[in-house]
């Protein structure tokens, strides 16, 4: 049986979400003019996280800051994110690649393979049902994906990168040559900016450079790893499966960049609280404890420095996760270095972890278990937003915006209406007594 790949991948996904969006609400089209979806531009945390083809004739760029994008194009329109959006609109997509592939795996919020393998009989020329399924999105919401279709999962991603938007190619293994190794060295997969550079300072600017290089040259510019991953990428080996299943987070991490350096610890530790009630609540979300945990700042000169401690026992308590947050920034930083970047990860991820059981009764530990137990719960019917911590709440810490966005919306499909009882076990102890108007806020 041939292997039948498709890689559906969303053009320009961020900005055409939310140009979709507006038009179905009879509003302007955002693809039609210079657009881009990015933060603020006074503040430098604000980059172009998309942008329309007519802001890219400009010179606008991905990744860029906001300021950097208006003084190319003055007149360019900016849309703030709206992740909760994004969400949805990848779980609408890959819903209609699901009716036509058995197993559909989801790579990124904006892209899925789609295995076609054996369905001949169903859809004997596939050209036709890619085409069916691109325009059967853009038909039914409004925007617009490329598909690349391969025998090789990496084969079908490269083709879907090809001509855009709004197009169907093809990669098989027969056409690397034709088709593969003209392009640039940094077209293929895995390879970024520094390693593009390392090649092309080895005149090896192609991708077909690449394929005709020596394996264990190439190793010595990149390494031993990478180099063979180059290598036998450029001639189109992989040996990678779709899988319907989604794979268990090795683990979790969120950073944050200031808006303007931090060089007090008061203000450190609350945004290494925001960070890690943000982490914490997300991990406990997929029923998993962290078993390790680390801290990383950037300095105002962009030199970036980590600290990590293993646990004597796994943990999703977020009170107790925070404690060696302190610490581990304790023993990081020297209180002079300006903080330009903060960043808390959790790895070491288990299920259902054992613990030292103690002779003694914990109150202070149960406690914390079920304040995080509520807190939960009322995110999870009303909102990641529907109770923050009083020490955010008259100056809001705004962070982990897709993990908000990534339980807002698996909860929202959990519970499926807005009526539903808050008073689950732990809820109506810790929501007595506090403020009905506005944001409930709560003293952890």
């Amino acid at each position: 049986m041939r292997r039948l790949i498709f890689h559906v991948d969303v053009n320009s996904a961020f900005l055409s979400w939310e140009a979709s969006s507006r038009v179905s609400r009879g509003m302007d089209d955002l693809r039609l003019v210079p657009s881009a979806i990015g933060g603020e531009k006074d503040k430098r945390t604000g980059v172009i996280l998309a942008k329309s083809i007519p802001a890219k004739k400009y010179g606008v760029t991905t990744g860029e800051s906001v300021a950097s994008a208006l003084r190319k194009c003055p007149e360019l329109l900016i849309v703030p994110p709206d992740f909760v959006l994004y969400q949805k609109c990848s779980r609408d997509f890959m819903e209609i690649c699901r009716i036509y592939a058995p197993v559909v795996e989801k790579f990124s919020i904006d892209e899925c393979f789609m295995d076609m393998s054996g369905t001949s009989r169903l859809y004997p020329d596939f050209l036709s049902v890619a085409f069916e399924v691109k325009d059967r999105i853009k038909r039914e919401l409004g925007f617009t994906v490329n598909i690349g279709i391969s025998d090789k999962r990496l084969l079908a991603k490269m083709a879907s990168d090809f001509e855009k938007p709004d197009k169907v190619h093809t990669l098989f293994s027969d056409e690397t040559e034709k088709k593969l190794w003209p392009l640039p060295v940094d077209s293929l997969f895995s390879v970024g900016k520094s390693t593009a550079e390392k090649l092309r300072r080895a005149c090896i600017f192609t991708i077909g450079d690449i394929a005709r290089t020596d394996t264990r040259l190439l190793q010595t510019i990149v390494g031993v790893k990478a180099g063979q991953q180059l290598h036998d990428f450029a001639c189109g080996i992989d040996t990678s499966e779709v899988s319907g299943t989604r794979d268990e987070a090795k683990g979790y991490s969120v950073s944050t960049t200031l808006e303007k350096d931090v060089t007090e610890y008061r203000e450190a530790y609350r945004v290494l609280l925001a960070l890690t009630d943000s982490v914490a609540s997300r991990m406990r979300a997929d029923g998993m404890n962290a078993g390790c945990v680390s801290v990383t700042f950037r300095s105002g000169d962009f030199k970036d420095r980590s600290h990590q401690k293993r646990l004597y026992d796994a943990t999703d308590i977020t009170s107790e996760i925070y404690e060696t947050v302190k610490q581990l920034f304790n023993e990081l930083w020297d209180s002079g270095t300006p903080i330009r970047l903060l960043g808390v990860s959790l790895t070491n991820l288990s299920r259902n972890a054992g613990e030292q059981i103690s002779f003694f009764h914990d109150e202070k530990r149960e406690r914390a278990i079920k304040t995080d137990r509520a807190v939960d719960e009322l995110r999870g019917r009303f909102g990641s937003d529907a109770i923050v911590r009083a020490s955010f709440y008259q100056a809001p810490i705004h962070v982990g915006k897709k993990y908000k966005a990534s339980l807002d919306e698996a909860v929202s499909s959990q519970h499926g209406s807005d009526d539903a009882d808050p008073k689950a076990k732990g809820v109506q102890e810790i929501t007595e007594g506090l403020p009905e108007n506005g944001k409930k806020s709560i003293q952890l």
